[in-house]
């Protein structure tokens, strides 16, 4: 695996990442979640995926709208569903995007909740790009 990069919200260098079959899984969901992404303005469509600490599986998709500042992105909108169903642990997150780099917003969000989780990023294909943590 990839050692984490020095930068928040970079992606690490380097060859597709060798992933767990639990954090592969959270790029699956994280695909499938970014098919259903409502982007009317063009936006990036991205789909994330965030496993808590039980082991549960969230997963979201972009929501954008007319006013750009309302916009939901994927891994906030997945954060928000998992702390509304009471988790407040997690272990691992992915998100889909057609972008290459992780938003600074988004890994604050994860960021509330603790630090040192991994985020991965992933291709439209599924394939897992870049890591950093929370």
């Amino acid at each position: 695996m990839t050692a984490d990069p020095p930068q928040p919200g970079a992606p690490a260098p380097g060859p597709v990442l060798d992933l767990t079959a639990e954090d592969a899984k959270l790029l699956v969901l994280a695909r499938s979640a970014r098919l259903r992404a409502y982007v009317p303005d063009g936006s990036l469509a991205q789909g994330a995926a965030l496993r808590d600490t039980d082991g549960r599986t969230y997963a979201a998709a972009t929501v954008g709208t007319a006013r750009p500042e309302l916009a939901i992105s994927a891994l906030r909108a997945a954060v928000a569903a998992a702390v509304s169903s009471g988790a407040r642990r997690f272990e691992a997150a992915a998100v889909v995007t057609e972008g290459d780099a992780f938003a600074g917003d988004d890994l604050a969000t994860l960021a509330e909740f603790g630090s040192g989780i991994p985020v991965y990023l992933g291709g439209p294909d599924g394939t897992a790009r870049a890591r950093t943590t929370s």
